[in-house]
């Protein structure tokens, strides 16, 4: 909605202001946001000024107040203001005042520069003020008094009082002291809080303050708010700012997190104080002014404030951010800020981007910003408690070490928290007050609590400790009243304490319970360890956390070989305990230890209670798995059941300086349970050095299962020497949940980046269903023989009924397979459609003969299925090895229960060849491509090998040997193709590709793999992007890939075709080229051409003299009957020459019960030098073999002769070369012609039967192909190859006769072939004359950067993928280009969201949205979206796809437009066609549209063709005329253009616009490149033909005529005339002083009545300078003469020196208005149902000059009104009101008497329609709701207009000449200005200002960051619409950044901005050097 704001400043010395001025208005429906008034112009807020702003803002119902306020910068910032008027603009009745007569100043008045003022509907109203006196006591406590600034805001019922400051006297607040302070503010009602603090300013900021009493003087009512608390840094919580609730009651503070983030741009950074508002939804609760203390604000930190306030305002709607602009280098820049409510758990993101500096841009110091919706995420929600803790009242009780505690609920525990200590924390006889945030865990029931210190002085005697909810006041006490001592009690420094009080149904046993823990150390060399070890027992109930095994009961020397060592544990109950976590920290010399058992059990208890948890394996980071953690289980139960691998890879950033020293952890949350807080210690794919710079670490986390992963904590402890880290992202594989989770992080952990936080909890972006896995526990049993051992890698597949495993390789961190040792490995197997392999049927097993000593003998394997708990044998009992037994290294092992099962036998030993075609028809054939990246050594000379993982079975590993394409496989950036056989694996799931690091350079970059499965008609995309390297990444050499869904194409699958080829017996009959084949069946369904042997070598040996070759090829289908065929070569190798015989293509039934063949003879030879030269045949088919499968089983034989083949046709093809200057070529001319019925396959033209010298200037070269019948001829293809001296051609036309049928096509060309001239192409598609144009599809872009797309999303509905393919020649989104696309979708009403993504799936396909603009021509509006975010798999939050909010856009209006089709008929006279520019501009009676450019598109406008395309056009019909103008450039200039149609595709409406004439400077006899064509609609002529006689009288003053050249434009109903150049005067010396000249202009179309001209002279010649007096213009047609008075110069020297003038009609002033006029009102009654009434209606008409009495519309019995579906008119006579904005419409009986008890009435009302009966002006109201019946006149439905049409008449009137301040801003980037001349159109509601230079004398213009000013008149263009800015790129520098335009039209004082913000430059964007802007309000 739009308010009219004026402010009047008063005329007071030194009233003016030059501060940014700003106004809030509150309304009974919310509050608006704050909005800067701002102006074009620098005199804005003069002394006595009135300025005028349009503000667009949200609707907020009646206005109660406005808060005006500046933000005290610039010079003389002080501001007196009389008053402000603000006015609605869709009721305009409803003007309100608001007095203020007072200083907005820091200097004068009351020093207040924030003033509510109050308002009314009356001018001369005084509204009351109330006052409130604050009475302020400082506390009499030492030091207590302050020197800072102090801030208080009241809140009330009604609302606030702003932020003000209290300073009346040098020395406020003292000590001891009462301070009074009087405070005007509007009523606020009663009171709520208040908020008050300090700026902390000054020496001695810290404020103690006692209480605060306010006296509301117009209520009669005194408050009182008693505080008593420390306003300091230093003291009690370190705030200087609170809320405080009336009575003092402890307000309950909901906390917000806000996170500021600077920009990291030069000078970012501030000291100034910062501040910030929250708002709450609509703006109606707000947090008041917030100083954000103790932040940095340096360039590119993050800085992160608490903020308490006592009201819930989470979501917010808005954000406010300022500074105060104190300090020296004041300017700041903010990127963003982010506020995240705990209790709420949303998160919202509200971006920023700018300066806040009074140098820099717009000059603001304050912005609203707002959220952007597409960011905001969803957290834990969490609550307030306060924490207290009682620290004894005994000696030495208090304690100077951090204190941390955990909480335990029924349905979780808090994370681990840490008090920090500041120097009085836990004092003796102390409480200290914490506040802190804990998620819902239920009911409490413990709470544990400890510190680190083991020194002397470090002890703690706690009392107790209490926690309350601070918003519902639950409550829960912890007693202790113990020590936590290492010299005192027990010794120790943790203790458990059972939660108390009445919500604790059953308190703990009060007696705690002593665990008695005793760990065994096994009996293995070297098991004792000297780390520290600690321990935790979880149980039904909880756990006891860590705890450090400390003080051993037993033994002095703890953890010795063979010890067993007990401590307690002392905890609230667990109840029965389940599992015990143990480990130690790696420290010390020999850390590693060999454990052998716990035995835990609860002291008192008897020895026969305890559990044993048996664990027998080593803590040793360099033994076993090198896990020094273990989490063990009760004896009995098998771990593996119980826990479960998390598979953790976390990826540190490719950015300077990533890597980290610090140990990291991590921490999962699910939903289930926790884990604790795990180091990464030992990663699995161990790379030495961890968390470096762009590599990958793999870390496997065995625990319980926690369910599903809902986030994670990760950090780091932030010691060692490069502790700082940037964390790029984590992974979390899950197999046995079948769940793979990505969180990306993409920020630094580092105490000096960023926020300087080093742990961060992330949630995740994606979570991707991967297949299930279960656990084998293999079993590897070496015998007890001299030399059983190996020290060869071993490799193992287990094979089951339901599939197979992977090759697995057995390796640990021991040194396994030695002698007698059995091995213990845990194997995740992947899975194959089944949950597991179902029953075990073989294994085997083998090592690659690697090592020392690689011989092996091996006892058995012994395989356990977890999931089953069934355990399989596999004994083998032999040697695995080269010198021993059969010398096998290879064993297939069964199982030994089922001894007898026969071994599978491997499919192997089949070649290609013999793959019969019931067997193909079986197999699939792969196509394999694989791309190398175009990076540094990215190629590799490793052999690689690829196995593909269907969904029934895989292929095993395939070396990938031999690439079709390249000798040298896998260099940088090429793409290697390899074909892959295989029996039916089904649905292709994934594949494995790696190498095997051999060779120098074995490092590979893989882009992507493509795999194409023809017979499946699929191909897929798997996306790779990374390196297969040891140095690189995670350092894996193979790699899993999944396909890209997105990328996957599906077509119409191949089938197998069997083609065997005879070979003639006669001599030379054979050939060593290359053979291709191409099947036709009916309808001209071909195949593609198919070489038949794949390589040269099968070219030497196949197609010998009387030999038969098979082939066996995967083509097309094309259906059951094969037309023809042709065959041919290319006539390479040694003797290319070949005589065939004859083909047999067979091919199988469908449903495989038998085949068929086909046989084709030949008997000619194809070779250059026999017969007629040919080496293409075409074939049909003379004889069909069928074998038939009957039910019986039998094979059944049919063999028929093919009835009524195809013939074989002899075309004459004649080619004809133009008469034109080098039209000849000596390049080799190719030609395709395509019938009906198939095509010819492209033909060399090479044997030209009329001339030697083939395609010169001018002659016909004729040539004769034999084809089989093509049908009838619709296009052909005709190409050079650019070859030889003078490639360029320019080609006439192609004419071909059909011998056989004796037809005749001829196919236009007119055009050039050649690279350098026209469109450069030398291949073009000429269709038959007759023929419709087809249009061509776009080919499928093949580049390898990601596709992108959109979703458009309505209500409801919603668009499917529009992709937007780049144009041809683009092949990527680059950086900082503008790419722009026109997409089709479905209309899904009001669009809500919009989803931009990309297919890429690689780390590398990563996207930078800048901003995205889409524009929806058929509603008229244009939404804009700064985006500013990554879709990218590894930056930003980690997704490639991103729904924006349509609530985040910037929503432009601009202007409805309707779809046209538009058909162009090109004359078919010889050379019609053009490739000159073509512009079209068309005129209705509702306006016109501007110039458009019709696009060329390669092949449109060419002789004889009717061209159509769909435009959007401005909704301006009923069409009247059309003008068509060309520029007369390039090759073709000349064009013949027939007519134009154009059909409204909404109504079906068509207009025709005829000319028949050339456009062209030679062939046209005036010359002329423009036409006018009037419409014709229904054979009717919408314009008359007329000649216009112009009258030009010079003025009689001195110096008056002129040299220069005139022109001039008529405007009238019909649009306008076009330029008309006045040359041909009746006198010979024109515009001469006091001398009337004329002008005739035939053969126009009559514009109807004028109502304005344009006027202009170019300013040459020697005096240039012209005084016209008046113009007079005669219509022959109409016989009416229209005057146009000027009076004025147009000369540079003189009045305002313009040369151009816009004139009115002098005949229309006689219009004068009256006072009263009539309104029809029309009243459309909706067809529905109960729609109407039988009472009355009453409708009131708001105008902009007044609001209308009540008119009646009477229902009669009579005379019915208001019927179902009815159109009722009424008239009524009124005063004049203007233009009508809205009108007031109710429903009343009709006797006046009060409605009887009966069922509401209503009346539905679908439009109304308002007519003002003088000057015809519409106004529609489309309504479509249901009016009650009231008997009260208070109720009643208000209506804004919707539309208006205006009659000629009244635009006539309101055109007056108006001077118009134009105001062009440049922007402030490096380069920003221009050099070149700079033109501007401004287009209005009632027309534009035509296209004006914006020049000044000697003025440097349009300098970076400079404002230039123009003033330009023209009549009066009402509501400006759009402005269109471009320059002509001339001069040094260019290109130019466009920041705005203002225009002010000085008559109203309105003020329109056009917002730009881009730059116009050819090298940068979209490299357009003009832009329309749009209005923003």
């Amino acid at each position: 909605i739009i308010y009219e704001v004026v402010t009047v400043t008063g005329d007071v010395r030194g009233a003016g202001t030059d501060a940014n001025v700003f106004v809030t208005l509150f309304g009974e429906h919310g509050i608006t946001p704050k909005t800067h008034l701002t102006s074009k112009s620098s005199t804005a807020f003069e002394r006595s000024k009135t300025d005028v702003f349009r503000v667009k803002t949200n609707n907020v119902g009646q206005i109660k107040k406005i808060r005006i306020e500046h933000d005290n910068t610039g010079l003389n910032a002080g501001w007196f203001l009389d008053r402000v008027i603000v006015t609605d603009m869709n009721r305009p009745h409803l003007r309100f005042y608001f007095p203020c007569n007072n200083w907005l100043s820091k200097e004068d008045g009351d020093g207040l520069y924030v003033r509510d003022l109050i308002g009314s509907l009356n001018p001369m109203d005084v509204p009351k003020i109330n006052k409130y006196v604050v009475r302020v006591f400082t506390g009499e406590v030492s030091g207590s008094g302050t020197d800072a600034d102090v801030f208080i805001n009241i809140f009330g019922e009604k609302g606030d009082t702003g932020v003000r400051k209290l300073d009346n006297d040098k020395d406020n607040f003292e000590k001891g002291a009462e301070d009074k302070f009087t405070l005007d503010a509007p009523n606020l009602g009663r009171l709520r809080k208040i908020n008050i603090g300090h700026n902390n300013k000054g020496g001695s900021a810290g404020w103690f303050l006692a209480k605060v009493i306010i006296e509301d003087i117009g209520n009669k009512c005194v408050y009182q708010f008693p505080v008593g608390r420390w306003f300091a840094l230093d003291e009690d919580d370190g705030k200087i700012q609170r809320d405080i609730l009336v009575g003092g009651t402890e307000a309950t503070g909901i906390v917000y997190n806000v996170a500021v983030v600077t920009g990291d741009i030069r000078g970012a950074g501030t000291n100034s104080k910062i501040h910030v508002i929250l708002h709450g939804s609509k703006g109606l609760k707000n947090s008041g002014k917030i100083f954000l203390e103790g932040g940095e604000f340096e360039r590119a930190r993050t800085d992160l404030f608490n903020v308490e306030i006592a009201a819930l305002l989470s979501p917010l709607s808005r954000v406010t951010i300022g500074h105060d602009n104190c300090g020296v280098s004041s300017g700041w820049y903010c990127e963003k800020v982010v506020v995240y409510c705990p209790f709420t758990g949303i998160e919202q993101t509200f971006p920023c981007g700018k300066w806040l500096d009074e140098d820099e841009g717009d000059g603001l110091i304050e912005r609203e910003l707002y959220e952007m919706v597409s960011l905001r995420q969803r957290r834990l929600k969490k609550s307030p408690w306060s924490l207290w803790i009682w620290t004894s009242d005994i000696k030495n009780a208090g304690t100077d070490a951090t204190i941390f505690f955990q909480i335990y609920g029924d349905k979780g525990k808090s994370d681990e928290m840490k008090l920090d200590n500041n120097s009085d924390n836990f004092e003796t006889g102390q409480t200290d007050k914490f506040m802190i945030e804990l998620p819902d865990l239920g009911t409490f029931y413990k709470l544990r609590i400890w510190h680190e210190k083991r020194n002397p002085f470090a002890g703690w005697h706690l009392n107790k400790v209490t926690l309350l909810k601070t918003l519902t006041k639950e409550k829960y006490s912890f007693n202790c009243g113990r020590w936590l001592d290492i010299n005192e009690d027990d010794n120790e420094i943790v203790r458990e304490l059972p939660a108390e009080g009445t919500l604790v149904t059953e308190v703990m046993p009060g007696e705690m319970i002593k665990y008695r823990v005793t760990v065994c150390t096994g009996m293995v060399s070297g098991s004792g360890t000297d780390a520290n070890v600690f321990v935790c027992l979880i149980g039904d109930q909880g756990d006891t956390g860590e705890r450090v095994l400390y003080k051993c009961i037993n033994n002095v020397n703890k953890f010795e070989k063979g010890n067993a060592d007990e401590f307690f544990v002392e905890a609230v109950t667990l109840k029965q305990v389940r599992r015990v976590r143990i480990g130690h920290d790696g420290k010390g010399g020999s850390s590693g230890w060999y454990l052998a058992k716990v035995i835990v059990r609860e002291e008192g208890q008897p020895e026969s209670e305890a559990v044993e948890f048996p664990c027998y394996r080593w803590l040793d980071k360099n033994e076993d798995d090198g896990q020094i953690v273990r989490e063990l289980v009760p004896a009995g139960e098998s771990p593996m059941l119980k826990n479960v691998s998390y598979h953790i890879s976390v990826k540190t950033g490719d950015i300077p300086g990533a890597s980290s020293d610090s140990k990291v952890f991590i921490k999962l949350y699910g939903e289930k349970a926790d884990t604790s807080k795990e180091p990464l210690l030992v990663s699995d794919n161990d790379l030495g050095n961890y968390f470096e710079r762009g590599r990958v670490d793999e870390f496997t986390l065995d625990t319980m299962d926690i369910g599903k992963i809902n986030r994670i904590l990760i950090g780091h402890d932030n010691v060692g020497l490069r502790s700082g880290w940037f964390l790029a992202s984590v992974q979390i594989t899950v197999p046995v949940q079948g769940r793979q989770y990505m969180f990306p992080c993409n920020r630094w952990l580092d105490k000096d980046e960023a926020d300087g936080r080093v742990e961060v909890e992330v949630y995740p972006s994606e979570i991707v269903p991967i297949e299930k896995l279960i656990n084998y526990e293999v079993s590897v049993v070496t015998g007890d023989v001299r030399a059983a051992g190996t020290n060869a890698k071993v490799f193992m597949q287990i094979y089951g009924e339901t599939g197979k495993t992977e090759l697995i390789i057995l390796e640990n961190r021991s040194n396994n397979f030695e002698r007698g040792a059995t091995d213990i490995f845990k194997v995740d197997v992947f899975t194959i459609k089944a949950i597991d392999l179902g029953e075990l049927k073989k294994l085997r097993i083998r090592h690659d003969n690697s090592g020392g000593s690689p011989s092996w003998f091996l006892e058995r394997v012994e395989i356990v299925d977890l999931k089953e708990s069934t355990t399989y044998y596999f004994p083998c009992q032999r040697w695995l090895a080269v010198e021993e037994d059969d010398g096998q290294i290879v064993r297939e092992l069964v199982p030994v229960d089922e001894a007898f099962v026969k071994k599978d036998s491997e499919n192997d030993g089949q070649s290609l060849a013999t793959l019969g075609l019931e067997q193909k028809a079986k197999s699939t054939t792969y196509t394999v491509k694989v791309k190398t990246g175009d990076k540094k050594n990215a190629g590799t000379d490793a052999n690689v090998f690829i196995t593909l993982y269907g969904s029934k079975d895989d292929t095993g590993i395939v070396s990938l040997k031999a690439s079709k394409i390249n000798k040298n496989k896998f260099e940088r950036g090429k793409v290697d193709e390899f074909t892959v056989e295989s029996v039916d694996i089904g649905d292709l799931k994934k594949i494995k590709i790696g190498h095997d690091n051999k060779g120098n350079s074995t490092g590979w970059f893989l882009e992507w793999v493509e795999i194409d499965a023809p017979s499946l008609g699929q191909c897929l995309k798997f996306p790779c992007g990374r390196w297969l390297d040891k140095s690189e990444d995670d350092g894996a050499i193979e790699r899993i890939i999944f396909p890209a869904e997105l990328q996957t194409t599906e077509y119409i699958p191949f089938v197998p075709y069997e083609i065997t080829v005879y070979t003639s017996d006669i001599f030379g009959a054979g050939t060593d080229a290359d053979v291709f084949i191409v099947l036709y069946g009916s309808d001209a369904i071909c195949t593609q051409q198919k070489s038949l042997c794949l390589n040269k070598r099968e070219q030497r040996m196949y197609f010998e003299r009387n030999s038969v070759n098979q082939f066996i090829v995967e083509l097309e289908d094309v259906g059951d009957i094969i037309e023809k065929i042709r065959i041919g070569h290319n006539g390479g190798g040694l003797n290319s020459g070949w005589h065939l015989d004859r083909v047999a293509i067979r091919r199988l039934l469908p449903n495989g019960k038998g085949s068929e063949t086909v046989t084709f003879p030949c008997e000619r030879w194809l070779a250059k030098s026999e017969d007629d030269g040919e080496i293409v045949r075409e074939l049909v088919p003379s004889d069909i073999f069928t074998e038939k499968l009957m039910k019986d089983g039998t094979l059944k034989q049919i063999e028929e002769e093919v009835e009524d083949p195809l013939e074989v046709h002899t075309y004459k093809i004649s080619v004809f070369t133009g008469d034109i200057y080098g039209a000849g070529t000596d390049a080799n001319v190719f030609l395709n012609i395509y019938g009906d019925l198939g095509d010819t396959g492209e033909r060399k033209l090479s044997k030209s039967e009329t001339n030697f010298n083939k395609f010169e200037r001018g002659q016909e070269d004729t040539f004769t192909i034999q084809a089989v019948d093509l049908g009838i001829l619709y296009k052909i293809k005709i190409r050079h190859d650019n070859s030889m001296f003078s490639p360029d051609w320019f080609l006439e036309k192609v004419e071909i006769l059909d011998e056989t049928t004796e037809e005749s096509f001829v196919f236009l060309c007119e055009r050039w072939l050649s690279k350098k001239k026209e469109d450069k192409k030398i291949e073009r598609t000429l269709y038959e004359q007759v023929q419709l144009q087809l249009k061509a599809a776009i080919p499928y872009d093949s580049s390898t950067d990601s596709r992108v797309y959109i979703i458009i999303m309505g209500q409801k509905v919603k668009t499917e993928r529009l992709w937007l393919d780049l144009p041809e020649g683009k092949d990527e989104f680059a950086d900082g280009s503008v790419e722009k696309f026109s997409v089709w979708g479905l209309d899904v009403g009001e669009i809500k969201k919009v989803e931009v993504g990309h297919d890429g799936a690689t780390p590398e396909s990563c996207w930078l949205v800048e901003e995205l603009t889409i524009v929806v021509p058929t509603k008229g509006v244009m939404y804009n979206f700064v985006c500013k975010c990554w879709l990218a798999r590894d930056k930003g939050d980690g997704l490639t796809s991103r729904i924006l909010n349509i609530l985040d856009a910037d929503c432009v209006n601009i202007g409805l437009k309707i779809l046209y089709e538009v058909t162009v008929v090109t004359g078919d006279i010889e050379s019609g066609g053009t490739d000159a520019s073509i512009f079209m501009t068309v005129f209705g009676s509702n306006g016109n549209t501007e110039e458009i450019q019709l696009e060329k598109n390669g092949d449109r406008f060419e002789r004889g063709q009717e061209d159509s395309f769909i435009m959007e056009i401005a909704d301006i019909a009923p069409l009247r005329k059309m003008r068509i103008r060309t520029d007369g450039k390039g090759t073709r200039p000349h064009w013949f253009l027939e007519r134009i149609v154009m059909k409204n595709l909404t109504n079906q409406e068509v207009a025709t616009f005829t000319y028949g004439e050339w456009l062209s400077k030679v062939k046209n006899a005036t010359g002329s490149l423009v036409c006018e064509m009037p419409a014709m609609i229904n054979d009717e002529q919408m314009m008359e033909d007329t000649t216009y006689t112009i009258q030009v009288k010079t003025s009689d003053i001195g110096g008056a005529g002129t040299d220069a050249n005139v022109f001039l434009v008529l405007f009238g109903e019909n649009g306008d005339s076009g330029i008309l150049a006045l040359k041909e005067s009746n006198k010979s010396n024109k515009f001469e002083r006091n001398q009337m000249d004329e002008f005739n202009f035939s053969d126009m179309l009559s514009l109807g009545d004028l109502c304005k001209v344009r006027i202009w002279h170019d300013n040459k010649g020697i005096a240039p300078g012209w005084h016209l007096e008046y113009i007079d213009v005669t219509d022959s047609a109409t016989d009416k003469t229209f005057r146009f008075q000027c009076d004025r110069w147009l000369a540079k020297g003189e009045d305002d020196g313009q040369l151009i003038r816009e004139l009115a009609c002098a005949n229309n002033d006689i219009l004068e208005l009256k006072e009263r006029t009539a309104y029809e009102i029309v009243t459309v009654t909706s067809d529905r149902e109960d729609a109407e009434t039988k009472e009355n209606i009453w409708i009131i008409l708001e105008g902009k000059l007044g609001r209308s009495k009540e008119f009646l519309m009477e229902n009669s019995s009579k005379k019915r009104r208001f019927e179902r579906g009815a159109t009722d008119t009424f008239q009524f006579s009124s005063k004049n009101l203007g233009d009508i904005a809205a009108i007031c419409v109710g429903h009343c009986p009709k006797d006046g008497k009060k409605s009887s008890a009966k069922a509401d009435v209503y009346w539905h009302v679908q439009e109304i329609i308002v007519t003002e009966m003088e000057l015809c002006n519409k106004y529609f109201f489309r309504c479509n709701v249901k009016i009650p019946l009231r008997y009260k006149r208070r109720d009643y439905k208000v209506f804004e207009c919707a539309k208006v049409t205006e009659s000629f008449a009244s635009k006539a009137r309101s055109l007056v000449p108006v001077k118009y301040e134009t105001i062009v801003v440049t922007g402030f980037e490096k380069g920003a200005g221009t050099d070149a001349n700079v033109f501007i159109t401004i287009f209005g509601l009632n027309g534009d200002s035509g296209k004006r230079a914006l020049k000044q004398k000697f003025r440097n213009l349009f300098e970076r960051g400079k404002t230039n000013r123009f003033y330009l008149e023209t009549l009066d263009m009402g509501e400006l619409k759009k402005v269109r800015i471009e320059h002509d790129n001339s001069g040094l520098a260019p290109g130019w950044l466009v920041e705005r335009v203002e225009i002010t039209n000085s008559a109203t004082g309105v003020t329109t901005i056009f917002p730009c913000g881009k730059w116009l430059d050819e090298n940068r964007g979209d490299g357009l050097i003009w832009r329309e802007l749009f209005p923003r309000y």
